[in-house]
């Protein structure tokens, strides 16, 4: 994946909510966006804020930082890799109810003939 560009760090960004809410995700990675908002809106920076087109520049590359150690975790988001795992909330329980069905033998027989024969 392409790191620098303005699309790729939007949604990147735009991933960081859904990444947050996920509970698989370890808490250290968490963490760390959590100590970059915070060092966004901290009036104590490396370089003073009053200081406006450099004040910035150390908030800049702090989130550069983040985003690209949590890229891989991020794409996951904005990708649609993100699969989740659904037998722990799932195991032991009978998700289908009152559904009434009975398996034709004589036709689950004859189409497996049929493989062998063709």
């Amino acid at each position: 994946m392409q790191f620098l560009g303005f699309r790729v760090l939007w949604r990147r960004i735009k991933a960081i909510r859904f990444m947050l809410a996920d509970k698989t995700v370890p808490k250290r990675k968490k963490a760390i966006i959590i100590a970059g908002i915070i060092y966004l809106f901290l009036p104590f920076d490396i370089i003073p804020p009053f200081i406006f087109p450099v004040g910035i520049l150390d908030d800049i590359v702090v989130w550069l930082l983040i985003l690209w150690y949590l890229r891989n975790e991020l794409d996951k988001y904005w990708n649609g890799e993100k699969v989740t795992d659904l037998s722990k909330k799932y195991h032991g329980k009978h998700v289908v109810d009152d559904v009434e069905y009975e398996v034709d033998e004589e036709h689950s027989a004859g189409t497996k003939e049929d493989k062998t024969d063709g």
